[in-house]
């Protein structure tokens, strides 16, 4: 396996869609199946054993559920990227999965092409969020109206300079580097180091938690 293939650790209690993800990612030249692990409760120990780049997370598991051992894994020094895969869409897993740090969210039964391209693109520092899962996010924050994180939301955006801001309300359109640097004449070095100075600032762990916090505060995106 070439050094410089993704690392990818995968936790679903279900021994047999583990070895399914295994073998679907084994056809990936640049991908390299570290390990697995059945619960969210040996997700901290096989992180430090295995240092994957990239986890793929399920959600129900008996122990430790996976949005609580997302929180763990995001809290450390130098976190993996985590999608979260799993069979349930709910609106409330969604949004609950991006605020724990998740950089992308995935049905199980995406097709394996996506799943690998999802996988890469977390990898290189962009989020995967979905057309239909961004759609939903904003509608979901929307429909639960002003609240308290309304207001901090608010505040924590104005601490931005105006470009920053700029950079900020395309985040939460789930724009890539690419894409912001063309709406905004900027090149994509640039734009990275918007993001890095964004997600400092904000003390945020990634950008679809800078999407967030945009329409918690219910930003013109």
């Amino acid at each position: 396996m070439d050094s410089a293939a993704i690392r990818v650790l995968i936790v679903d209690d279900d021994a047999l869609v583990r070895a399914g993800l295994s073998m679907m990612l084994a056809n990936a030249d640049d991908l390299d199946v570290v390990a697995d692990v059945a619960d969210g409760a040996e997700v901290v120990s096989a992180v430090n054993l295995h240092r994957p780049d990239v986890v793929l997370m399920d959600v129900r598991m008996p122990r430790l559920d996976g949005l609580a051992a997302t929180e763990l894994l995001r809290a450390r020094r130098d976190p993996p990227e985590i999608i979260i895969l799993t069979t349930f869409d709910s609106d409330d897993h969604i949004v609950r999965a991006m605020r724990a740090g998740a950089s992308g969210f995935l049905l199980k039964h995406t097709p394996p092409p996506e799943i690998v391209q999802a996988i890469r693109q977390v990898a290189a520092g962009e989020p995967m969020m979905s057309p239909a899962v961004l759609r939903r996010m904003m509608s979901y924050v929307a429909d639960a109206g002003a609240d308290p994180r309304q207001a901090r939301a608010r505040e924590m955006l104005g601490r931005l300079s105006e470009g920053e801001r700029a950079v900020a309300a395309l985040v939460g359109q789930g724009r890539t580097n690419s894409e912001i640097g063309r709406e905004l004449s900027l090149s994509v070095a640039t734009v990275k180091a918007y993001v890095s100075r964004l997600l400092t600032k904000l003390e945020l762990n990634n950008r679809v938690q800078v999407a967030l916090l945009v329409h918690d505060a219910a930003l013109d995106t």
